[in-house]
């Protein structure tokens, strides 16, 4: 059974020591005063005790996109009722084979892997607001109706250290959770100042040309989901092509 977890009703005698390290890695991140990670609403999240945590396995195999499904389903109709600064965040169980043979482009498969199994799972319409192409400008992720932004870091990132993590993880956050940051442009521009600020102390390598601001005509979100550890990104959204091929294996069954 998987159950969302906060801080406080997190089982620290039952996890494995791979859980209990990911824990411990995640809250270094968070409160590391020295270098600020980056995403302040994370930040903030993690400080309020807002954010919602699941363990599940392996991301190679098909039961975890099941118990990935099945998790997001329980943090999309209860996430109202954690804070403003909420995010789900997914630790995938990564063997050491996977950290020494995986690299970066892989990883990067996975996570696509994993979001279009999500879709085939969804069992509620796609919101009629939102474009269903995701080179769209106002295209986002929804799963069960609500709006997300996709964030996956890896054990492969080296350069880009705001992308790295021990095991493959996944921060999902709720649209309206980023709208509280833009509803007062003012302040909506300070934070991503001191985003990018961040960023450039963080990171081994340049901003990603791909970040940029949900809405405006020259933004694709699904670029900014996955960043390689370069400047490089796909000419193609990975997504529909994906989904695509797991509906025709469906088929063919």
């Amino acid at each position: 059974m998987n159950i969302l977890y906060n801080k406080d009703s997190l089982p620290i005698n039952s996890l494995t020591k791979c859980q209990e390290k990911a824990l411990e890695a995640f809250e270094a991140k968070m409160t590391d005063v020295d270098k600020p990670f980056p995403c302040i609403p994370a930040v903030i999240g993690f400080r309020k005790n807002q954010l919602r945590y699941g363990f599940i396995g392996d991301p190679r195999v098909e039961s975890s996109s099941v118990e990935l499904g099945e998790l997001l389903l329980s943090y999309t109709e209860q996430s109202r009722s954690f804070g403003n600064y909420t995010s789900l965040i997914i630790f995938f169980e990564t063997p050491d084979e996977l950290k020494t043979d995986c690299g970066v482009e892989q990883y990067e498969e996975l996570f696509w892997q994993q979001l279009s199994t999500l879709a085939a799972l969804d069992k509620m319409e796609w919101p009629e607001h939102i474009p269903k192409d995701p080179h769209h400008s106002l295209w986002e992720f929804c799963f069960h109706g609500e709006q997300y932004f996709m964030y996956c870091a890896t054990p492969a990132h080296k350069n880009r250290q705001s992308r790295y993590f021990p095991t493959m993880m996944f921060a999902i956050t709720p649209r309206w959770v980023l709208r509280e940051f833009t509803k007062k442009p003012t302040f909506a521009e300070r934070v991503k100042t001191k985003i990018r600020q961040r960023l450039k102390n963080y990171d081994k390598i340049g901003i990603h040309p791909s970040l940029n601001t949900y809405g405006e005509t020259d933004n694709l979100e699904w670029k900014q989901y996955f960043l390689r550890d370069n400047e490089t990104a796909p000419m193609k959204c990975p997504y529909h092509r994906i989904l695509k091929a797991l509906r025709i294996e469906e088929k063919d069954k």
